[in-house]
Formats: C-alpha cells, structure tokens, sequence
C-alpha cells in the first residue's frame, strides 16, 4: 500500500472533517470507514416502507450552519440543499397550546409571553454574537479573545437548566421550552452547566436557525465526502480495521472512535498509566428511537406544531426534569421527554405524495433493552390525539442496535461520552492538546473529545490542526 501524510479511521462527521483539514494542507490523506457508506451518525435509510426516507441518527443540523469549520465547506457546491422550517421547535403544552422557537426574537418572546423580555435578555446578546462566541464554545477549552462575550454567555450557562429556569422564568412557557432544550444535554438538568445546552440550541435558532438537508442527512456526508475527494483524498469504505498494523504508513493516524475502540486498536501502543485512565471514560444515557411512516401529518392540537421542524414532547420543567434524572440514575422514566422532527411537512423527498415521516426518540439509561414504543406514542397522543391512527409502519432502535450500528454509541450513547462538568473540556482525559496521546503520531477525533456530541466536525477540525503543528515542527 502506499504511504501518507494522515490515516483516518472512522468517517463519521468528525473524521470527514480531520481528513478535509490535512487535504486543505496540501497532505495525502487516506479516509477508512468500517461500513460500506461513510456518515457515521449522518446517514439516511428507507427504515420503514418503500419511499420513506429516515435520517438513522442526527436529524436536524443547526450544529453545521453554526460550525465556524462546516459552515466554511462548499457543501451546497456538492449537492446540499438547506430546509429551514418556518418554526425551528415548538413544545406542546396540555392546556391545547404551544411555544414556538422562532428564527426571530421577537416572535419567540410573542410566543412565550409574559417572559418574552426576559428571553431576549438571555439569549439574545448571544444570538447576536454568535461568530464571535462560535470559536470559544466549540473549541478545546472555553477560552478566547472575545472574552466580554464569552463571559456574558458563560455565567448563566454554568448554571443548572432547573435552577436557571426557575430563578430567572415567572411562567411554565419559557421554563419549559428552556427545559426542552436543555434536555438535549442527556444529563440530569440539576447538574451545572446543563444550562449551557440550552442556551446554546436557543442562541443558534436565532442566528442560524434550525435547518435540515434536503433528502436527507446523508446529502451532508456525501457533499463532504466529494470535496474531500476534490481535494485530492482517497476514501476506503467497507474496511473494518482490526489492528493499527494492517493500516499503511503514515506520519499522522488520527481515529474517529471511542476510549473502548482506541483501547482495543492502540492498547499495546500505550503507556499503561494511559490505558487506565481512559478505561474510567464515562458514558451517559442512551437513546430508544422509533422512525414512522405516516398516511398524513400528525394531528397536533396546536396549530404552532404544525409549522415546526423539531417538537419536543415533555409537558412542564418539573416532568422534563423527572424524566431526564430517571434515566441518568438508571432507571426508566414514566413520562419520557421526548425529540420528534417532521421532515416531510417541509421536504417532498423524504416520503410518497400524500405520506409524511416522523423520527422521534428518547432517553433511555445506559444499555437498556426495555421497549419504549408505547411510552413515546403515549406521549405523542397526549398531545396529537389520534396519531396511532397514522402510522402505517415503524422502525424501532434501542441501545444494543445503535451500537451495532455504530461501534462509537457505546450502550447506545449517541454522544460517545457523559458531557458533564467533569468530562466537557477533559474529553477523553485532562491532556493539552486533548486530541494528542502519548503515541508518537496518534491522535483522537471522535465525539469523545472537546467539544463533544453533536454534527460541528469540531473534533476532527482541532485533532487535524493538532496534527499538523506535529508534523510541521
């Protein structure tokens, strides 16, 4: 085989992102990815019937409009088509209402109300800043030059989502949109900085919205994979690396997995006081996901839901809160909040003429099997009555399958790690550069590494740019 600048194993986002930065560089680089279709969790399936499309894993993608890297590729160039809904997420309340999270301040300060002013407030200023702010939330540690900014966004979010939503809110409407967004966390929202979460997916619906690929996520992998390509790159799918020995020479390896995968690949490549702290890396709360095909769209009480991209179905901060500490103390909740988003109310492509999709999922604790179909479509009739009537077939995922699916959601967590206050900038471990390990030449990139979870292709742009300080010195 020939040899090359950079290996990348794992062509998840992150991946993808660490082998366009080395090619931009003027570097070979060779891209490996175990199945045969690169994405990781950006990929997109017929799960259900015939001519229904569902996202398998990330849905919606604020994340790569707000990515100071993504947002510099030529994605639509390669195919990319930006969906934004008229309303990026609205959350139904049991009064027949619901808040919606607006593009624009003021409709969402309409929506909530009495606390409309004191949304603004808070997220606004943000909102307003966001390039600037960008570089420091999504990058190795919460440092930078625009400290004003920085500083403003940073002392509300080290808060707990719960107390910051009761302190700071007089209404259940922005307590609980606020919780929703929160609950993105995966984490009890009685832990510090879960606030950060929600302020984040709120500053980020104001600046760049809450938009979505035509067709699919897929359209996203594929359009970074053909610039990669463009760039002079080569990509190998279908190749599942069992050892570090069978990869060609490189100066650089870089991998998209997890602590567990790194062990297992790079195990005799490592110091043992290494190996052992990256065998305490904690994972969090997994995930139960149903993708339904539908004969029309769901019959939502409030008129708000049916113009809205992304719906979170969790009722008032007090159930979000009971949910998500339920399923972080292991056990499961009675009341599950849940994700939904509704692609083909503002995509044709992703179902038949007349036919709609819905992909929901909820949190459920780390490897649990249990089946929570009826948990989530009871939460779906209570505030869609008659939405069973519309299911025409479903596709269900628990823990076990979404890490058969992908190696990197150990016990079925998607954001390949617990992201609390003690694992956010430490990710894997506390090491400067957190991308580096004691390996000559090997770095990680995956999720498990500063920022963490979400489709930015932030770990693989700093591991790359880590990379390449090593093999310019």
């Amino acid at each position: 085989m020939p040899s090359y600048d950079a290996v990348v194993v794992g062509a998840g986002p992150n991946g993808l992102a660490a082998a366009i930065v080395f090619a931009r560089a003027g570097r070979s680089v060779l891209l490996i990815e175990g199945r045969e279709t690169i994405g990781g969790g950006n990929r997109t399936s017929e799960l259900t019937l015939p001519g229904f499309r569902h996202d398998v894993c990330a849905a919606v993608h604020p994340l790569v409009l707000g990515s100071p890297f993504l947002h510099s590729l030529p994605l639509e160039r390669y195919g990319v088509e930006w969906v934004q809904p008229e309303i990026a997420a609205a959350h139904p309340l049991d009064d027949g209402t619901a808040v919606g999270l607006f593009r624009s301040l003021a409709e969402t300060a309409a929506s909530i109300g009495l606390d409309g002013e004191r949304w603004t407030r808070l997220i606004g200023p943000s909102a307003a800043d966001w390039e600037k702010l960008a570089p420091m939330v999504l990058g190795p540690y919460p440092v930078g030059v625009h400290l004003p900014e920085l500083a403003r966004f940073g002392l509300a979010a080290a808060m707990p989502a719960h107390l910051l939503s009761r302190l700071y809110f007089r209404e259940e409407r922005a307590r609980a949109l606020f919780a929703g967004l929160a609950a993105h966390s995966f984490l009890d929202l009685r832990q510090p900085i879960t606030s950060a979460f929600g302020m984040l997916l709120g500053i980020l619906a104001h600046a760049v919205g809450w938009p979505f690929a035509r067709g699919g996520a897929q359209a996203i992998t594929d359009a970074m994979g053909a610039y990669l390509r463009a760039l002079g790159g080569d990509i190998v799918a279908g190749w599942r690396v069992q050892s570090l020995d069978e990869l060609p020479a490189s100066r650089a390896l870089v991998l998209d997995v997890t602590p567990r995968q790194v062990l297992r690949l790079a195990g005799a490549r490592l110091p043992a006081a290494y190996r052992r702290r990256l065998e305490r890396f904690r994972y969090g709360p997994g995930v139960f996901k149903v993708d339904y095909a539908l004969s029309e769209p769901v019959p939502w009480r409030a008129e708000i839901c049916r113009r809205a991209g992304t719906i979170h179905l969790g009722g008032t901060l007090a159930e979000i809160a009971a949910s998500e500490e339920a399923t972080n103390r292991g056990r499961i909740p009675e009341r599950p909040y849940v994700l939904a988003a509704q692609h083909s109310l503002f995509d044709a492509t992703r179902a038949p003429a007349g036919k709609h999709t819905l992909w929901a999922y909820c949190h459920t604790p780390h490897t649990s099997r249990v089946d929570m179909t009826a948990a989530i479509e009871a939460q779906m009739e209570r505030f869609a009555p008659g939405f069973r009537d519309t299911i025409l077939e479903r596709s269900v995922m628990n823990n076990a399958d979404y890490e058969r699916y992908n190696p990197n959601f150990v016990g079925g967590d998607i954001n390949s790690g617990v992201q609390d206050l003690r694992q956010l900038w430490t990710r894997p471990l506390l090491r400067f550069p957190p991308y580096s390990t004691p390996a000559p030449g090997l770095f990680l990139c995956s999720s498990s590494t500063p920022p963490g979870g979400g489709v930015h292709g932030m770990c693989g742009f700093h591991a790359a740019r880590a990379a390449l300080k090593r093999l310019q010195a």
